[in-house]
């Protein structure tokens, strides 16, 4: 199985050097919603890209706080990096959904409890929506505003915020549906 956390790290650190806690602040303010890490597992990932020396580091001193590791890809890892980016993704990735799991095994509960935690995940999902309608758009946009050389980057990134708010809209329908269907026929 590929390390997918890898490639995560490899392709921030072609936008600029950074330390695994700018990392990690980094995915958890973008790829969050689609991938994400615990910091320990950044940092061991970290270590395995240097062995390989697909990243290197550097002792950066401070005088009122710890010394910081700061990681810069290498130009194998750029080429690694490319090499993965351009090899086609093909198979489906495998999901996870708590929710969906426990609506497979509904029926053992009663109307009430299930409509409860059905309209619960439409607040959660809405709530997603907002997020990726206005907090993420936005961010976005200040991005490209403060690194205007990011502008093609940023294109994408648009695109995966767009696939996120319709993925929400799209869960807040379903979970609708599904609220229908119990208050009409459980």
């Amino acid at each position: 199985m590929i390390n997918v956390l890898k490639y995560t790290l490899l392709g921030f650190l072609t936008y600029q050097p950074m330390t695994g806690y700018d990392l990690k602040h980094r995915m958890d303010s973008s790829t969050v919603h689609f991938w994400h890490a615990e910091l320990s597992q950044i940092y061991t990932t970290l270590k395995s890209l240097e062995k390989e020396n697909l990243v290197s580091s550097s002792i950066q001193t401070q005088n009122d706080r710890p010394d910081k590791r700061i990681y810069t890809i290498t130009s194998s890892g750029i080429n690694n990096f490319q090499r993965w980016l351009s090899d086609p993704v093909l198979e489906l990735s495998p999901k996870k959904e708590t929710i969906i799991l426990k609506l497979f095994f509904a029926a053992q509960l009663d109307k009430n409890s299930l409509l409860s935690q059905l309209h619960l995940q439409v607040d959660l999902h809405q709530k997603q929506v907002l997020y990726f309608k206005e907090t993420t758009s936005r961010m976005v946009q200040k991005t490209i505003t403060e690194f205007p050389t990011l502008t093609r980057d940023a294109l994408f990134w648009e695109a995966t915020r767009r696939f996120g708010q319709e993925y929400e809209e799209l869960y807040v329908k379903w979970l609708e549906e599904c609220i229908q269907l119990v208050e009409e026929k459980f």
